[in-house]
């Protein structure tokens, strides 16, 4: 069978076909997927019923996988095994969670535009995202493209953002959306952590932004002068041209990398219809701060 990949815009997002995942790949068909992620950065593979380990052996091909950090939490249940991250709105026993339950809350973050797992030392590589049932309407993720935004920007801005590190928490995120409620264990294990503002991407070696709800200030900036340039920065790389929404079928698996996207969920009447989708995320191989050879002051 050939691999198709079809372009879903000029430069951002394709869909792939031609490949069955619950197999193993055949000769050439990783060198065909990875080229593919490293010129569009998001790609949706269609009908693909995969089971948990499926998914997992796929991701693994990429390099090694995260540890969700739902797992950090001992008092909080959860339907899936620790490499899969729960995106979804049900409880252990594939049951809607209640309006006040902390894993809902906990996961309203995901609506605020965010890279995932910037708030670790060792940031995501990429994130691979399946779906097993999706409301009628609704629930949509958006996918900003951080490299055609920096490409954007006038001269005189990249050179300001040059050098630049800004401060990642996960604790920055959720309390934009009033969640407070961490344990000790928490926050011990998810210390803020420094990434840098802009990137190069190495498989394109185009530079990109990077960038998160997780960030909260630059390092070494003002407080209020560093909030106000990340808001800027986002509010420039989510306009519209720079933005693919994927709307998602069931046995949809969306792989992203993370070096240069954001993206975010989009709201549905989540105390109605069920959204089954889990996420395993393949972790980077250093810091930010150390792939761009940038030193840190005091």
């Amino acid at each position: 069978m050939t691999v198709v990949v079809s372009p879903l815009t000029p430069g951002f997002g394709a869909e792939i076909a031609g490949i069955d995942l619950r197999r193993p790949l055949d000769e050439g068909y990783f060198e065909i997927i990875e080229d593919a992620l490293n010129r569009f950065s998001v790609l949706v593979f269609v009908e693909q019923a995969l089971t948990d380990q499926q998914q997992i052996d796929f991701s693994k091909l990429f390099g090694p996988l995260e540890t969700s950090v739902t797992a950090i939490r001992r008092d909080t249940k959860s339907r899936l095994r620790p490499d899969l991250a729960e995106v979804s709105n049900l409880d252990e026993d594939s049951e809607i969670l209640g309006a006040d339950d902390r894993r809902r809350m906990y996961n309203l973050g995901n609506q605020l535009w965010h890279t995932d797992s910037s708030f670790k030392k060792v940031p995501a590589r990429a994130s691979l995202l399946y779906a097993r049932a999706v409301p009628p309407y609704g629930g949509c993720t958006e996918f900003a493209d951080m490299r055609a935004a920096y490409d954007a920007l006038t001269d005189d801005v990249k050179r300001k953002l040059e050098g630049l590190v800004a401060e990642h928490s996960i604790f920055c995120s959720r309390a934009k959306t009033g969640f407070t409620d961490f344990s000790k264990e928490e926050r011990e294990q998810l210390p803020p952590v420094p990434q840098v503002v802009v990137r190069t991407h190495p498989g394109s070696k185009r530079r990109t932004l990077y960038l998160a709800s997780h960030a909260d200030h630059i390092i070494g900036w003002p407080l209020e002068e560093g909030r106000k340039l990340l808001a800027a920065l986002i509010t420039h790389s989510t306009q519209r041209q720079f933005v693919y929404t994927h709307r998602w079928r069931v046995n949809d698996l969306v792989m992203w990398d993370d070096r240069c996207t954001m993206h975010r969920g989009r709201p549905f009447d989540d105390l109605k219809y069920k959204r089954d989708v889990q996420r395993s995320t393949v972790s980077d191989e250093i810091t930010t701060v150390e792939r761009e050879g940038v030193r840190l002051v005091a």
